[in-house]
């Protein structure tokens, strides 16, 4: 089972991450063959590729032994998919739609320009090693603005920028004029950000201008902005801290809110004057939910990630351990204690992040613009003007409506000479000599348009002419990268031959030695010396993280019963003087009855209890009552236990215990997940370190240390060695198994499809 699961994880990356892929061939006699398997021809180039791919780093890489071992490997592996082509697997429509999904992510890195990816990701983080406090103007502006909208903004933006250029104050004008919210209250102040937390555009500009400097107006996705830049500095890196949180809302009663920070100050003060514990009071009175737990700990985090107050007292601290007066945020009071500071990491470190953000960031529209250029240059792209000039003479107020409707006509727009070419269709481009009439374009515009109130025809007609330029010369690269990028092409072929193998492998290999339990259950008794016991002892382990825990887990342990807590109602209400259960308690055991029925160690104690002034007898006959109810769910009466209470109020008290072991762990990790832990089974050599210690032991209870925990080994008894049975054993049994099949299914496989090497060509690749 656990190499099905190893196989299935790498399945496009099968025989060692390597083995390529397309249907197999019979060879032209002008290929160079490294093998024949019955009449199908193995590429000596295609296995050249994927020995060299795959073990370059070996040392023993060119010895004979090494290209004779993975030549057998890869032979096995060519059958296997061979066999897979014909039973005509690479033909089913979920094939090719999982091989069309793996195409296209493995074509990405084929679609970007990677000299242009490289040098952003070196810019965004040399930009990293400063920080920038930027205020600024936004007039808003939609990215496919018509030119005299663009104009009007550009116009109104300047305008502001010669109101500061007067003498203005900038955080003024932005309160008045800013068409961003927020500037109202903030004046247009950003706070401080660095490299991959603006749009790029805005970043760029930001990082150009001088601090007390304002900016030319810059144009992002929002509109045109203007920025200052208040002030520059180094770069803080990253911080992690923990926090204590008294929760406190700014529209809170005012008396709620005097309250929670009268208990935050007390809190610090008890944390800085009487040297309190910090874990322990965070435990107790944090109200960061998410955090408690956890001694307040929160995620690292850099500059303009958290809320600006918070973030300044952070980074104020110094030394592990200090901590900042309280601080409020949004969200309540805060006393914020230093972890740790991280710097900047090394370009090294953080490349393979910024990568993947500069994909996904607005600087990758560099990156796109760049890549179609080069793709317009390499595959010959070629407008024809006229036809150009034909398509944007459809263009009218319908199209800025949104309700253009075209209908193509053959042999529209041209001469009666030519329109019997192309089926009668006018050519608008040609990629590579490859012809895109206008007629497919004016059906993508009538397919992809909008309303567009107040745009000129032209203009919204050009915005689609691009995108389906842009389009075609994207999807024609995208069609042609096999026979363009031979790593991209052998790539495509390994991820193929991969879902194929996978797809029959499963049939004959790993699903059958699943299945088949007959075959198993052979083959385990014709194997049974390799499945065999050593002495054992049948023990209790109970491993905690002090001796004090161990005392009161060892003590527990005697009991043989845990109390439950988690889910259990606490009590169960009657109606006055009576014994009808409310409807509310009803609902809870009902749901308690479920959990009781399906858990057999669980046992429930019901404690019946009455008022003052009421008959005592009331309590018995509200036991009765709750077990009556739980019984006719279905409850086992076993698992019922009756007693009666002192006069209180008016129910009856419910408590829930159990005789798994895991009750104890969950009742004495509250604080700590890892605090104790108990197993109960046989354990052999090599099961766990501190039985080891004991395995000769006669039963007993013993107790010792290892690794920094404290045991107590209950041994009950010696288990003496001998075969183990096949449900001991299920899981090494079927994966021996699985192997058994695989190398019969091989040895077929050689014997339908014979094999015969080249060996000339096989020896080109031995080197040394």
């Amino acid at each position: 089972m656990h190499k099905r699961f190893l196989f299935a994880g790498t399945a496009a990356a099968t025989l060692l991450a390597g083995c390529q892929a397309t249907k197999s061939t019979t060879a032209t006699p002008a290929a160079a063959t490294v093998e024949m398997l019955g009449t199908t021809a193995v590429p000596a180039s295609e296995f050249a590729y994927v020995y060299r791919k795959n073990n370059s780093a070996d040392p023993a890489f060119g010895t004979k032994a090494s290209v004779q071992e993975y030549l057998d490997l890869y032979t096995n592996f060519k059958l296997k998919v061979l066999a897979a082509e014909q039973r005509g697997l690479d033909t089913t429509q979920a094939f090719r739609r999982e091989l069309e999904g793996y195409k296209q992510q493995l074509a990405q890195p084929y679609l970007t320009e990677k000299s242009v990816t490289d040098q952003l990701v070196r810019e965004a983080y040399d930009r990293m090693s400063q920080e920038i406090s930027a205020s600024h103007i936004l007039v808003r502006l939609m990215p496919d603005a018509a030119p005299k909208d663009t104009l009007a903004a550009y116009q109104k933006v300047m305008a502001l920028r010669q109101r500061i250029a007067g003498g203005e104050d900038f955080n003024q004008v932005a309160r008045q004029a800013s068409e961003d919210p927020s500037a109202r209250e903030n004046g247009g102040k950003l706070g401080y950000f660095t490299a991959m937390q603006m749009v790029y555009p805005f970043e760029s500009a930001a990082y150009a201008t001088p601090a007390g400097q304002v900016s030319q107006p810059v144009r992002t996705r929002f509109g045109y902005h203007l920025i200052k830049v208040n002030d520059v500095r180094q770069a803080q890196g990253e911080i992690k801290v923990a926090h204590l949180m008294i929760r406190a809302t700014p529209g809170m009663p005012a008396a709620d809110s005097v309250t929670a920070r009268k208990k935050v100050d007390e809190l610090y003060n008890r944390l800085t004057k009487r040297g309190e514990n910090w874990e322990k009071l965070v435990t107790q009175f944090s109200e960061d939910a998410g955090s408690a737990a956890n001694g307040g700990e929160l995620p690292a985090f850099g500059t303009g990630r958290m809320i600006p107050s918070f973030e300044e007292a952070a980074f104020k601290l110094q030394k592990p351990g200090d901590l900042a007066p309280p601080v409020q945020t949004p969200y309540g009071w805060h006393i914020i204690r230093l972890i740790e500071k991280q710097p900047v990491p090394s370009f090294e470190a953080m490349e393979p992040t910024l990568k993947s953000k500069v994909s996904k960031d607005s600087r990758s529209e560099l990156n796109r613009a760049a890549f179609l250029k080069r793709v317009r240059q390499e595959n010959q792209f070629l407008e024809i003007p006229a036809a150009k000039l034909y398509a944007f003479g459809k263009a009218d107020t319908a199209l800025v409506a949104g309700r253009l409707k075209y209908t193509f006509t053959p042999g529209e727009g041209l001469k009666p000479a030519q329109a019997k070419a192309n089926g009668g269709k006018m050519i608008l481009f040609t990629i590579m000599g490859q012809p895109y009439f206008v007629s497919d374009f004016l059906t993508f515009a009538q397919q992809n348009q909008r309303p567009r109130p107040g745009t000129d025809p032209a203009f919204a007609m050009q915005q689609l002419y691009d995108q389906y330029v842009d389009q075609s010369l994207t999807e024609f690269e995208k069609a042609n990268l096999e026979t363009k990028y031979e790593d991209y092409r052998m790539l495509v072929k390994e991820y193929r031959d991969g879902i194929l193998l996978f797809q029959l492998m499963d049939e004959k290999v790993w699903s059958k030695a699943i299945e088949d339990t007959v075959g198993l259950q052979q083959f385990f008794a014709a194997n049974q010396a390799n499945y065999q016991w050593e002495p054992r002892v049948q023990a209790t382990v109970l491993s905690a993280a002090s001796p004090e825990l161990r005392t009161r887990a060892q003590q527990q342990l005697k009991t043989g019963r845990f109390p439950v807590r988690q889910g259990v109602p606490a009590s169960v209400s009657f109606a006055a003087n009576t014994a009808d259960v409310e409807p509310a308690g009803r609902a809870s055991l009902e749901e308690l009855a479920g959990r009781l029925a399906a858990d057999k160690a669980l046992t429930l104690t019901i404690t019946g209890r009455t008022k003052r002034g009421e008959p005592a007898s009331l309590a018995g006959r509200r036991n009765a009552s709750i077990v009556k109810f739980l019984t006719t769910l279905g409850v086992p009466a076993e698992q019922l236990q009756t007693a009666t209470g002192k006069p209180a109020a008016a129910d009856a008290q419910l408590s829930l215990s159990s005789t798994n072991p895991v009750a104890l762990e969950e009742s004495l990790n509250t604080q700590n997940p890892l605090a104790v832990q108990v197993q109960q089974r046989s354990f052999q050599k090599g099961d766990n370190k501190a039985v080891d210690q004991f395995l000769t032991s006669a039963p007993g209870t013993y107790t010792t240390e290892v690794d920094g925990r404290f045991y107590t080994i209950i041994i009950d008894k010696q288990l003496p060695a001998g075969p183990k049975a096949l449900s001991e054993a299920r899981g090494q049994a079927t994966s021996d198994y699985q192997n058994y099949l695989e190398k019969q299914w091989i040895e077929q496989l050689r014997t339908q499809y014979p094999v015969n090497i080249n060996q000339s060509e096989v020896d080109k690749l031995v080197t040394k």
